[in-house]
């Protein structure tokens, strides 16, 4: 649990409280603090995938956090980003787009959960990610001397960019949830439909159980696997021919045929 992927996860939650006291410490100093803070945490945020890929560290507890720390941080910085004014109030807009989307997947995902079902991340989804990261990071490193606005301006441009993104991949994620309802409603309401459902479901364990077996048995090399079998029905022959049931049979084929020869041979 406590491995290098999670401990970066966990960094990532632990920093939002130091971030979020910009609102309320109003110096150059400390804004430049939040913005290098929350450059390095979006860093982590593909460290930590990357690492538990590389090192084979996948983990339930890092699979928990990794979501909802990227939702902290993100929804942190942007009620920093409104409330110190470092953007125009026509830029709330993509803001509050960004809010209501996390609120919205987030609803999605428990909702498909109690089903089972998964919602699995869009490439495009990753890209929104990477856009409102950089955005973020430039706007709250707007305080920065010389440098610091045109840094600004762009991270603005950026933060629309993602608002763009946020918006069609919460109506993917959406109609993908929406589908699944119709599909469930459509299936009620035909019978023949669900029993065919309720079939694939069950076709879909039998095949994966048999995959699973096979894959046990693929531990025996084939020619031994072949000498075995040959070997076990020589067995099972050899028994058939040794039986007592066999042997009395042939005992009393072989008593009535003396018994007819010597019928045909002393005729009465």
């Amino acid at each position: 649990m406590y491995n290098l992927p999670n401990i970066l996860t966990i960094s990532r939650i632990v920093v939002i409280p130091v971030i979020f006291l910009s609102i309320y410490i109003h110096s150059t100093l400390w804004s430049i603090l939040a913005g290098v803070l929350f450059v390095v945490a979006s860093i982590t945020d593909y460290l930590d995938g990357y690492l538990a890929r590389a090192r084979n560290q996948n983990s339930v507890l890092g699979r928990l956090l990794d979501p909802i720390a990227d939702k902290l941080l993100v929804v942190s910085a942007l009620l920093i980003v409104v409330a110190n004014n470092l953007v125009h109030p026509l830029s709330y807009i993509p803001v509050i787009i960004i809010m209501c989307r996390e609120v919205l997947v987030s609803g999605l995902r428990e909702f498909l959960a109690e089903f089972h079902v998964g919602m699995p991340v869009t490439r495009l989804a990753k890209w929104k990610t990477g856009f409102q990261m950089t955005a973020i990071s430039m706007i709250l490193l707007k305080t920065l001397p010389l440098i610091g606005y045109p840094i600004g301006v762009i991270g603005e441009g950026l933060l629309w960019i993602a608002g763009i993104l946020t918006f069609i991949t919460g109506y993917q994620y959406f109609q993908k949830c929406l589908d699944y309802v119709c599909t469930v409603e459509n299936n009620k309401k035909n019978p023949v439909k669900q029993m065919e459902e309720e079939v694939k479901k069950i076709a879909v364990k039998v095949k994966k159980s048999v995959k699973n077996a096979m894959e046990k048995t693929t531990n025996i090399p084939s020619k031994k696997r072949e000498q075995k079998s040959k070997n076990v029905s020589k067995k099972i022959v050899k028994n058939k021919t040794n039986s007592p049931q066999k042997k009395g049979r042939k005992a009393k084929t072989s008593a009535t045929r003396k018994t007819v020869v010597n019928q045909a041979d002393n005729p009465k």
